[in-house]
């Protein structure tokens, strides 16, 4: 009976451990979901403008015959796919669910090129049947305008000399208990009608929807970048929030359990006790 007893002790301590672990972890996860989604706040609307005008000038150029290939997309077969997931674990599904979109998605599509964002899709799919056009593990941890970039000459370099598309996928935050998984071509860019404008553009109409679409693509990716890592904190903040309930409920079992076993050594040793004595009061 010693010997359970100090089994549970022992399980206790490991369980108290572990929940300053997970108590821990969830704390930070929180203070960085904040910080993320106040980040993420402000870069949306930048998005949102640079689409809209990106829109109003290529009704321009198409008003002028100006025809784009990233907008318009080129003569070039097969399909590259952006996975954007996570370096870490304990964030419960998040990594598998980007994992399984991104390949069904590369089933439907024929010369596939995968770019692994984050450890976990590059360990999934580092063995997988289609190769792989580059990989960014531990690098968008505090995604930066400069990383953004990055990438984005990366999905340039590749469209039009190996892939005739680009396809994301990523998890938009919804909110810190809503995340959505979501599957979006990047080029050719899709953009919303627009308005061609009579404006006088220097110095030339192809020239500045060059830049134009160079500055929305480098804020769309910041975007998904922000978005993801928001998400990817947001999941991680709910795991350890849950495994530290968890840890909190089989800690009230183990003490009842603990509890309970010491009464009952208590109990047969008084028992014991009692039967030595009186059978020294009948040997007397």
């Amino acid at each position: 009976m010693g010997a359970r007893v100090r089994q549970i002790r022992r399980r206790i301590g490991n369980v108290r451990h572990v929940r300053q672990i997970t108590r821990a972890m969830y704390t930070i996860a929180a203070t960085q979901v904040i910080q993320r989604k106040r980040t993420l706040l402000a870069a949306r609307p930048f998005v949102d403008a640079a689409k809209s005008a990106l829109a109003d000038l290529a009704a321009t150029a198409q008003r002028e015959g100006v025809v784009h290939p990233l907008l318009h997309g080129v003569d070039r077969s097969g399909t590259a796919v952006l996975v954007v997931s996570s370096d870490r674990g304990l964030c419960g599904r998040y990594p598998s669910d980007l994992n399984r979109a991104a390949t069904q998605l590369a089933q439907q599509k024929a010369e596939v090129r995968i770019l692994a964002g984050g450890d976990k899709a590059y360990r999934h799919f580092r063995r997988g049947p289609w190769p792989l056009a580059g990989s960014y593990v531990h690098t968008y941890d505090h995604p930066t305008v400069d990383i953004a970039r990055r990438v984005r000459d990366d999905l340039l370099a590749l469209y039009g000399t190996e892939v005739g598309e680009i396809h994301v996928v990523y998890t938009y935050f919804r909110g810190e208990l809503a995340q959505q998984v979501r599957v979006e071509r990047v080029l050719p860019v899709e953009l919303p009608p627009g308005t061609p404008r009579d404006i006088l553009i220097e110095p030339d109409l192809t020239t500045t929807l060059d830049g134009l679409i160079g500055v929305y693509l480098t804020g769309r990716i910041l975007g998904i970048l922000l978005e993801a890592k928001a998400s990817e904190l947001a999941v991680r903040r709910q795991a350890m929030k849950a495994a530290t309930d968890n840890a909190d409920e089989l800690l009230e079992k183990l003490t009842l359990s603990y509890n309970k076993a010491r009464q009952h050594r208590i109990t047969t040793e008084l028992a014991d006790i009692m039967g030595g004595a009186e059978a020294l009061r009948e040997d007397g």
